[in-house]
């Protein structure tokens, strides 16, 4: 794939200059919005994810509007792929300044006596595995920075929350709470921050056709707000932290 060249480079001091955004494929979904709230404001930005097809049109859509993006295909779940992909970023973009690791995706499993066991690893995989290995992959760009990681957890997993019918989801956004929290503590001292957005049930396109309209939705746009907030410079004394977002 042909990285795009740069045509946008207007970067507000508040906001991080260069973005690496993980799970950003598919129209209607979160990484859309989270996309375009950080190019909106002035950041440059890697896209991964696993559809070649998907990623270069949302960085297409980016760039048609001016801003500046270069798509790259990966399957984050393959340690030698997303080593590979990180560097090709490194040499496209430079050190990035925030990770946002949006990768993943929710499927119930049922009564857990009743659960796939396939069902379980692929869970684990595309939620925590992916964020693991991305931040494994990024962390020397973002000491060299001093940058900031975004994790996307979920209320479900957030005291007085229930994985009832949904273990695997479960069992894996709550490792990666537990992967923000030793990344904030071990990497305090390189000044790199790590935090979460824990949302409930995101208004994207899936969750419609899944669910059909219904109260309680957060939209993807406010994910995406706090999302970028917490990428930039007005949160840097914030770190270990899960921001529970909606009712």
């Amino acid at each position: 794939m042909t990285d795009p060249i740069a045509t946008h480079d207007a970067r507000p001091a508040e906001g991080a200059r260069t973005v690496l955004l993980t799970g950003v494929g598919r129209a209607g979904q979160v990484g859309e919005a989270v996309a375009q709230a950080l190019a909106a404001r002035g950041a440059r930005l890697a896209l991964v994810d696993l559809a070649a097809d998907e990623v270069i049109a949302r960085a297409d859509a980016l760039r048609a509007q001016g801003h500046d993006a270069h798509p790259f295909a990966c399957d984050l779940t393959d340690p030698a792929q997303v080593d590979a992909t990180i560097a090709r970023v490194h040499a496209a973009v430079g050190d990035v300044d925030a990770l946002v690791c949006a990768a993943g995706g929710w499927a119930g499993t049922g009564p857990l006596d009743a659960s796939d066991p396939a069902a379980w690893h692929r869970q684990l995989a595309i939620n925590l595995t992916t964020a693991y290995l991305a931040t494994r992959a990024a962390l020397p760009m973002l000491r060299r920075t001093r940058g900031a990681i975004v994790y996307f957890a979920s209320a479900a997993v957030l005291p007085g929350g229930t994985g009832a019918g949904m273990a695997a989801y479960a069992a894996a956004k709550s490792g990666v709470l537990a992967l923000m929290r030793a990344v904030a503590a071990e990497e305090a001292a390189a000044g790199v921050r790590a935090n979460a957005v824990a949302p409930t049930s995101v208004r994207t396109a899936a969750n419609l056709a899944a669910m059909g309209e219904q109260p309680g939705y957060v939209a993807r746009e406010e994910v995406a707000a706090t999302v970028a907030w917490l990428c930039g410079v007005e949160a840097r004394a914030i770190t270990g932290q899960a921001i529970r977002l909606g009712n």
